[in-house]
């Protein structure tokens, strides 16, 4: 991954909206979700989430395919690895075992003494 696919990555989904249907996305797994069912769950009108949709689309981070009249979008799990690697890469010069601790969700670090 380069630098500005990362950038574009990251400010699509500085929108709350944004971040709240990727996440919705990556919950529906591989046969995703239609249009209609994203905005039900999320109460986004369909303008906006339309709006907001292109929007995904257009860094990457969401596949869209047309069935009929409806539209199944999918979220694009590879390229958050993908961005995740990017991320890591460099990750305690090359020694990750060096910093295993820190790379622990900060749901289980344990808590400072």
């Amino acid at each position: 991954m380069d630098k500005s696919l990362a950038t574009t990555v990251f400010e699509s989904l500085s929108s709350g909206v944004r971040l709240d249907i990727y996440r919705l996305l990556v919950k529906a797994g591989p046969p995703g979700l239609v249009a209609g069912e994203i905005g039900s769950a999320l109460s986004v009108p369909p303008t906006n989430l339309s709006f907001h949709l292109k929007a995904l689309a257009a860094a990457q981070l969401v596949s869209v395919v047309q069935e009929g009249r409806f539209q199944r979008f999918r979220a694009n799990l590879a390229l958050m690895q993908e961005l995740i690697a990017f991320l890591t890469a460099e990750c305690c010069a090359g020694h990750p075992e060096q910093c295993a601790e820190l790379c622990l969700p900060t749901a289980v670090l344990p808590e400072a003494a």
